[in-house]
Parts: C-alpha cells; sequence; structure tokens
C-alpha cells in the first residue's frame, strides 16, 4: 500500500521547501521522482535546485541532461519513472499516475492559493475514500516546521 502525505505550504513556498524534503529522503537513501505540470517547471526547479543553498549539492537532472536512469532525483513533466523512484513527489497539484510502483507520495501545495487548496481537498477526499493508500497530512507551524495534523 502506497502512503501519500500532502504537505500544506503555508510559511515557504516550494522552492524553499522542496530542496529540505529532497535533501533528507536523498540521505535515506530514496530515488526521487519530481512531477511538474510541464517542461518549462521543471527546467525552472532544476536550475533553482543547482543554486539554492551555495554549501550543498543534490545530484539531479532532466531529460535535457540526459542519463535519466542514473539521475537520484529526476524532473520531469511526464507520468514516467526513467530513474527507478521509490518517492513521487507532485508539485502545483499534480495527480498522481494511475499505476505506480512509489512506496511514497508527496503532495506539495500552496495552501495560500485557493484553487490549489481546493484542488488538494478534492484529492485527499478521494483518495481518502478509495481506501487503497495510507494518508497523512502534513501543515507548517509558525515556525516553518513540519507539523503532522491528520
Amino acid at each position: 500500500m502506497t502512503e501519500i502525505r500532502f504537505y500544506h505550504l503555508e510559511r515557504s513556498g516550494l522552492d524553499q521547501a522542496l530542496p529540505q524534503l529532497l535533501a533528507k529522503a536523498f540521505q535515506n537513501g530514496r530515488r526521487i521522482l519530481i512531477k511538474t505540470p510541464n517542461d518549462q517547471e521543471a527546467e525552472r526547479l532544476n536550475a533553482h535546485l543547482w543554486t539554492y543553498n551555495p554549501d550543498s549539492f543534490l545530484p539531479h537532472g532532466t531529460k535535457k541532461d540526459g542519463h535519466a536512469s542514473d539521475q537520484p532525483v529526476f524532473i520531469t513533466s511526464k507520468d514516467e519513472n526513467p530513474n527507478a523512484s521509490d518517492l513521487l513527489i507532485l508539485t502545483h497539484s499534480q495527480n498522481a499516475p494511475e499505476t505506480h510502483d512509489f512506496q511514497l507520495i508527496c503532495d506539495m501545495f500552496d495552501g495560500n492559493n485557493p484553487e490549489m487548496l481546493s484542488a488538494a481537498r478534492t484529492r485527499w477526499k478521494a483518495l481518502k475514500n478509495s481506501g487503497d493508500h495510507t494518508l497523512s497530512y502534513w501543515q507548517q507551524s509558525p515556525e516553518g516546521r513540519w507539523e503532522q495534523k491528520a
């Protein structure tokens, strides 16, 4: 059964929260797939991950970089898993693929955007009703730490 975690971004945006989650997952030995809504966002995140912290290094790439199967973190807009990831991170209200082999899916959404918040609630309800997944809901505290709320 796949575990799905919903991450409600309130205090920081995707660009601040994503590298922290990626670093922790990478340190735990996970292979990671990030799904974006389009190729432009994939390339924007790719560039951001190279520059977000000059004192850190997180190996990653997109189809433009090639060698997808060798990338520990792969960023794409397609329903694919070329690096055999066990962790999928969904951004910008992306839906999880119908078929997948992921142990963990993280659904990151902007809680300050009413449309994304509503879409996340719809996804949560549908997944909860299906009974096919283990769900949890994480929200940022006033200090920016993640707290499990459900």
